[in-house]
C-alpha cells in the first residue's frame, strides 16, 4: 500500500514536468534535449567547481592580505616565487620558506612510508579474508568500519589512547614502565600518524582487493591444485598477474589520499611537535587561514602546486590503467 501510494506521487511528479520537457525539446531539438538533464548539473558543478579554481587562480597572482580579489593588487609570480626561492635546495633552512620545504619533505616521507604499508597490508587482509575463515563476514565487517567513522573521531579516538594521561601510557605505568612521549616526541609523533592513517584507511582498499580477487575464476586455482603448485607460486603466477589492475588503483588512491592528508593530523599533534608532522595541506591551511596574518596569495599558490602534482598522480594512473589493461589483453 505504502509503496503503490509513493509510486503515485512520483507518477503526478513526472507527468507534471512533462509539459516541461516538451517545451524544451521544441525549443532545444531532439539532438539538444540532452542539455536540459545535465545542465542544473553542469550549474552546480560549475559554481561549487570551476568558479573556486578561478578564483584560487585569481589569489595566487595577487598580493596583499584583503580577502575581496578586487582590492587585492596583481603580483604575477611572485608568491611562487617566495615558495620556490632557496639558496640550497639541500638545504632547507636556506629557503625563505623553509616550513613550506618542510611541509613538502614530511608530505613525501609520509606518503612513501604510508603508501607501501597501505598496500601490503590491504593486500595481506584482502588474501586471509578471501580464504573460507570462521566469521569471514564478521571479520570484514570489522576492517571495513573505520573507514565509516569521521576522520575527526579517529584522531580524537587515537588521541585520547596516546596523550600523556592516555589509556596506553596508564597500561605502561601499571605494569612498570615509565610513561613516552607518543605524540610529543618526533619519532614516536610520525609513526602514530602514519599508523592511525592506515588503521583509519585501509579497510576501503581491502574492499577494492577483495573485489578483484572473487573476479579471479576459481578453475584456474582449481588447475593449480591439479598441478601440485605451491601457495606462493599461485600468488606470484595466478592472483598477483590478475589482481595487478586493482593493485594499480589501490596504489594510485592510496597515494593521492596519503597527499591530500590533514584530518587526522591536525587533530592528532596540530602539525607538531615543532614541524615533524606539517604536511602540505596543513601549511595551506595555516598560511591563508590559521596564522595572525592571512596571506591568501601564498596559500593559493602552494594550493596550486599540490594540485600539480595530483594531476601527475591522475596521468600515472591513467598510464598504469591503460599499460595493466594492454598487457591483460595480450595475454
Amino acid at each position: 500500500m505504502l509503496a503503490r501510494f509513493f509510486s503515485g506521487i512520483l507518477a503526478l511528479g513526472f507527468n507534471c514536468l512533462e509539459p516541461v520537457f516538451k517545451l524544451g525539446q521544441k525549443w532545444l531539438g531532439l539532438h539538444r534535449i540532452g542539455w536540459l538533464f545535465v545542465g542544473p548539473n553542469l550549474l552546480i558543478f560549475g559554481v561549487f567547481t570551476f568558479l573556486p579554481i578561478l578564483i584560487n587562480l585569481i589569489y595566487a597572482a595577487t598580493g596583499g592580505v584583503k580577502l575581496m580579489p578586487m582590492e587585492r593588487p596583481f603580483t604575477g609570480i611572485e608568491n611562487f616565487a617566495i615558495l620556490f626561492e632557496c639558496r640550497d635546495y639541500f638545504d632547507l633552512q636556506t629557503c625563505r620558506k623553509d616550513i613550506f620545504w618542510r611541509a613538502i619533505s614530511n608530505t613525501i616521507k609520509f606518503s612513501f612510508f604510508q603508501v607501501i604499508l597501505m598496500v601490503l597490508f590491504s593486500l595481506v587482509t584482502a588474501l586471509v579474508l578471501n580464504r573460507k575463515i570462521v566469521g569471514r563476514g564478521f571479520w570484514r565487517g570489522v576492517f571495513f568500519y573505520p573507514v565509516l567513522l569521521s576522520p575527526v573521531v579517529v584522531a580524537l579516538i587515537w588521541k585520547w589512547l596516546l596523550q600523556s594521561q592516555g589509556v596506553l601510557n596508564a597500561g605502561l605505568v601499571a605494569t612498570g614502565n615509565l610513561p613516552v612521549d607518543w605524540l610529543t616526541d618526533r619519532s614516536w609523533a610520525f609513526f602514530w600518524v602514519v599508523f592511525v592513517s592506515i588503521w583509519a584507511h585501509m579497510g576501503f582498499y581491502t574492499l577494492i582487493l577483495l573485489a578483484g580477487l572473487q573476479a579471479i575464476p576459481k578453475d584456474m586455482y582449481e588447475a593449480a591444485e591439479m598441478d601440485a603448485a605451491s601457495p606462493w607460486r599461485v600468488l606470484r603466477r595466478i592472483t598477483l598477474p590478475l589482481l595487478m589492475p586493482n593493485l594499480i588503483v589501490v596504489l594510485v588512491l592510496a597515494m593521492i589520499r596519503a597527499v591530500q592528508i590533514f584530518d587526522e593530523v591536525f587533530v592528532l599533534t596540530g602539525g607538531g611537535p615543532g614541524s615533524a608532522t606539517t604536511f602540505i595541506v596543513q601549511f595551506i591551511y595555516q598560511t591563508g587561514f590559521a596564522e595572525q596574518i592571512h596571506l591568501y596569495g601564498l596559500a593559493a599558490a602552494a594550493s596550486l602546486v599540490l594540485a600539480v602534482g595530483l594531476m601527475a598522480l591522475t596521468l600515472v594512473q591513467l598510464r598504469l590503467s591503460r599499460a595493466s589493461q594492454a598487457v591483460h589483453k595480450a595475454k
